[in-house]
């Protein structure tokens, strides 16, 4: 029976290939994006720490600092601890290298020094190995220790070549200067570009002396970690780390923006299921006396529930066969293409190959199938449900259960609000994504409810017109025919109106941001600063700057990295010149999210401003004590603690970042080194003059191609920019939602025009044209698309509200201003209603060009 059933199905798909096509491409399309964007994910966080693993080793334990680097002083205490085999000392520093000469382009790099005697048992991939002597050359044992040799990995060596040979000589940049130094050999180490030295020649060279970034520990067979750790006494400054935790910062970094774009990728399967339902329940209803003739040759209503689950099945089968297919090609071609950073910059600079998941594969496309039987289960119910005799003659129960529905509706979107107010799963929010499913699931089921109720109030309004009143009265009548019609494009305009609002939120509120943190005119850092603590601008440039005419004020832009949890990315401090009010409040040119308040008197408070992320991870609230904060300080004053004195918006930096005014930074640390220049212009100075009066600073030391200029303009155009491009995947959703949608729709008018044959050729008899038929079917579509529209409308700005002021703060640690772009809404709508009754005109030409004398014959 079972076979016999899967057969009859198969027989009704393959008989209406476009029905199935629309049925097919919503479950292939949601399930190609979802695995494709955990294919791609997965395979840049398997290369990211697949090349952490191969560059740190595996080492017992890694000693390093919460903030900056460790004194080198504790590597020999450490090697002389009993239970420790070897020690080895690693400084990491990003920084920039060249070929020199003209032409020669310049890349990012990593500068990491190393001990050639101890770094082979621990880490063996960042063990120099030295070059081949060529014929008459001579080569020294000590070129592992030489200040001037450097090794490089075969990233670099391929970066710096040109498609030459590999170069003989690198320049690696440091502050605004070029160091010349010798390719000695190379290194297995994979990832980025890196060149490896000795530890001492990386210290003398990026001026780190007596600093060293971490200190890799292998410990002898039966020695106890903790007991180690407790017999070395170590300051709290300096933090122990097992192998691996590097992979798991990685993957916590990118783990909001992952589910996020999981989720979006899943909003396609959402509308197919939507589109399954359409589909099913028009064919369901079309077919009603073939199935009543099946019930009474003997097809029971379970046999006939099951015989709509398995076309359900076999459609949800074929898309996600289909999407596997396809999502491992996206994958694959973004991977080449664009990289493992997901438009989020989270993995940028891995390019990693495609890593296949049998079980990611098997899971996606069990979703599809499983969307496609939820979509399914009401025709099927419906089928089962349905009284043969009275289904032979066309006659049957409208609506039977339609009032409980609608309590069932209003019930779940009350539910969906609830939900709205449960806080995050692990840092992820799970109920506020239930939420947005419970509202469009509630609202779609609330259509015949709406539907009613306006059409009610339409249909005296065109009483005197007989073709709208054709089309009203019939929408009005069949209110659940409309709703099934039109629920697909429903669900796609609502996400689609959704989204929209919330990349136009978080829009504008960044662009009010950068006009926030962008006070000066001009900003000018070192080239090589966006690498990392590398480089910074020299005291004498600096002081330079300062003097040129034409320049107001330059204030000094420190930025550092502070690890307060070991298991989460690190936290920025930034150190800026803050503006003081009357009543010595800081932070007045922050953006704040609340008034700031000032510290208790006689308290050695240091008032400090947390972005709206510290507020959730950490619980750094406004009047509160930011203790974590004192391990970026090894020399605090007695008594000194960091007060919270407000909150501010910080849209760049998603898990957290403090702000310090600079003069108590440079007095509690004796950190005197500057990354970034904010130059307030003098009243009619030339922005250009500027620029090249410092360019010719800089040129007096050969440093002219080592300067990089920012506009304030100029930064805000690049960052948004980047927020364009990271948004791009949600545009690109937006339009396949609404493709989806219509395509729905035209299944919807092509299934319904073609069972309404002897309809049309009553009313070519009673005196209709084939136009006047046509224009009644228009109609119907406007009317239906019309309350599509504005059905989509109202639950898509109810989900953005979720989204704005729900998942955002709970996702990213942020909140924003809730912004709606009506023209572009208005426009997204229009374009809905035209497109669908075009959908429907079409569709129905082909009915109403059928002989109307054979299609009332029919009837008889």
């Amino acid at each position: 029976m079972f076979a016999l059933l899967c057969t009859f199905s198969w027989q009704e798909l393959r008989h209406h290939p476009w029905r199935t096509a629309a049925a097919v491409a919503a479950v292939m399309l949601g399930v190609a994006l979802a695995l494709s964007v955990q294919l791609i994910n997965a395979s840049a966080l398997a290369e990211f720490s697949g090349a952490v693993s191969a560059v740190n080793g595996q080492p017992d334990l890694s000693l390093r600092a919460r903030q900056g680097g460790l004194d080198d002083a504790l590597v020999e205490r450490v090697a002389q601890a009993p239970g420790v085999a070897a020690a080895s000392p690693v400084l990491e520093l990003g920084t920039s290298a060249t070929t020199g000469g003209a032409g020669a382009k310049r890349i990012a790099v990593r500068l990491v020094g190393v001990d050639a005697l101890s770094v082979a048992l621990v880490s063996p991939a960042l063990m120099p190995v030295p070059a081949p002597a060529v014929e008459g050359e001579q080569r020294s044992r000590f070129d592992l220790f030489a200040p001037d040799a450097v090794y490089l990995n075969a990233t670099a060596r391929q970066a710096l070549s040109n498609g030459a040979a590999a170069p003989a000589t690198v320049q690696i940049q440091r502050g605004l200067g070029l160091v010349d130094l010798r390719v000695a050999g190379s290194v297995n180490a994979p990832g980025a570009p890196m060149l490896v030295t000795d530890v001492a020649a990386a210290q003398q060279l990026m001026e780190r002396v007596g600093t060293v970034s971490r200190v890799d520990l292998r410990l002898r067979p039966g020695t106890d970690p903790a007991t180690l750790l407790a017999s070395l006494g170590l300051p709290p400054q300096v933090i122990a780390q097992r192998p691996g935790e590097d992979g798991e910062r990685a993957d916590n970094l990118s783990r909001a923006y992952r589910v996020n774009l999981t989720v979006l990728a899943l909003v396609a399967l959402f509308t197919g299921g939507f589109l399954v339902f359409s589909v099913l329940s028009l064919s369901v209803a079309r077919r009603q006396q073939q199935i009543a003739l099946l019930g009474v040759l003997g097809l029971s209503a379970p046999e006939r529930m099951r015989l709509v689950l398995a076309e359900s099945a076999l459609v949800g089968l074929l898309g996600s066969v289909l999407g596997i297919a396809l999502g491992t090609g996206l994958a694959a071609l973004a991977l080449r293409l664009l990289g493992g950073d997901l438009g989020g910059g989270y993995f940028s600079g891995v390019a990693p190959t495609l890593h296949w998941s049998t079980p990611a594969a098997l899971t996606y496309g069990a979703l599809g199938v499983v969307a496609a039987l939820v979509g399914g289960w009401w025709p099927a119910r419906a089928a089962a449900s349905m009284a043969p005799a009275l289904a032979l003659k066309g006659l049957g129960p409208v609506n039977a259960d339609g009032r409980r529905n609608h309590r069932i509706a209003i019930a779940l979107m009350l539910l969906a609000v609830a939900l709205a107010w449960a806080p995050p799963v692990a840092g992820v929010p799970l109920a506020a994504y239930v939420s947005v499913g419970l509202l469009l699931v509630g609202g779609i089921a609330a259509l015949p409810l709406a539907v009613g109720v306006l059409l009610d109030r339409l249909a005296p309004r065109v009483a005197r017109r007989a073709l709208p009143l054709l089309a009203v009265e019939r929408s009005r009548r069949l209110r659940d025919t409309a709703a099934v019609a039109t629920s697909g494009v429903v669900a796609s305009l609502a996400l689609s109106v959704a989204l929209t609002v919330m990349v136009a939120s978080f829009r504008d509120s960044v662009t009010q941001w950068l006009n926030g943190v962008l006070p000066a005119q001009l900003y000018v850092r070192s080239g090589g600063n966006g690498l990392g603590d590398g480089q910074t601008l020299p005291p004498d440039f600096v002081s330079a700057v300062r003097r040129l005419p034409g320049i107001e004020r330059a204030d000094p832009l420190r930025a550092t990295t502070v690890l307060i949890d070991p298991a989460r990315p690190a936290v920025t401090l930034l150190a800026r010149p803050l503006a003081h009010d009357d009543a010595g409040v800081a932070g007045q040119h922050l953006p704040l999210v609340a008034p700031a308040i000032l510290p208790p008197t006689g308290t050695k408070a240091v008032p400090v401003y947390v972005s709206e992320a510290m507020v959730d991870l950490y619980g750094a609230r406004p009047g509160s004590w930011l203790d974590p904060l004192a391990s970026a300080f090894p020399r605090l004053p007695d008594a000194t603690r960091f007060f919270v004195a407000g909150v501010w918006r910080d849209y760049a930096r998603q898990h957290g970042s403090v702000v310090i005014d600079l003069a108590d930074y440079v007095r509690l640390s004796g950190d005197t080194r500057v990354n970034d220049l904010a130059l307030h212009l003098a009243v009619g100075a030339d922005e250009d003059q500027v620029r090249a009066a410092i360019r010719s600073l800089a040129q007096s030391s050969g440093a002219q191609d080592l300067i990089e200029f920012a506009s304030a303009g100029e930064i805000r155009a690049i960052s948004l920019r980047i927020f364009d491009r990271s948004f791009a995947v949600t545009y690109w959703l937006q339009a396949v939602a609404i493709g989806i949608g219509l395509f729905g729709v035209a299944a919807s008018f092509s299934a319904q025009v073609l069972a309404r044959r002897k309809e049309f050729g009553l009313l070519a008899h009673l005196g209709l044209t084939r136009q006047q038929i046509l224009g009644v079917v228009a109609l119907e579509g406007l009317a239906w698309t019309v309350l599509g529209a504005l059905a989509g409308l109202a639950l898509g700005l109810a989900v953005s509200v979720v989204l704005v002021h729900v998942v955002n703060p709970q996702s990213f640690h942020w909140t924003m201003e809730l912004a709606l772009p009506w023209w572009r809404l208005l426009a997204l709508c229009a374009a809905v209603v035209v497109a669908g009754t075009a959908t429907a005109w079409l569709a129905g030409r082909a009915a109403a060009s059928r002989d109307a004398v054979q299609a009332v014959k029919e009837d008889w």
